[in-house]
């Protein structure tokens, strides 16, 4: 069974994913955009981002407690 951090990991990463895509399709760059041209980048790049931010805020919430 997974424990809680790797379920709030995911479910960050998946969020990022999520805001990712959400981004190029909004705002994205069409010409001259390394990764915000290509909707699968954006979605890569903010499933990266979640994730690294997720772990970030569940390793201050288990220092403090």
């Amino acid at each position: 069974m997974l424990n809680k951090t790797i379920i709030y990991k995911l479910l960050g990463a998946l969020l990022g994913f999520a805001l990712g895509y959400a981004y190029w399709y909004f705002i994205g760059c069409e010409d001259g955009c390394t990764i915000r041209s290509v909707w699968w980048r954006m979605s890569l790049w903010g499933t990266v981002m979640g994730y690294l931010t997720t772990s970030i805020v569940i390793g201050f919430f288990n220092k403090k407690n």
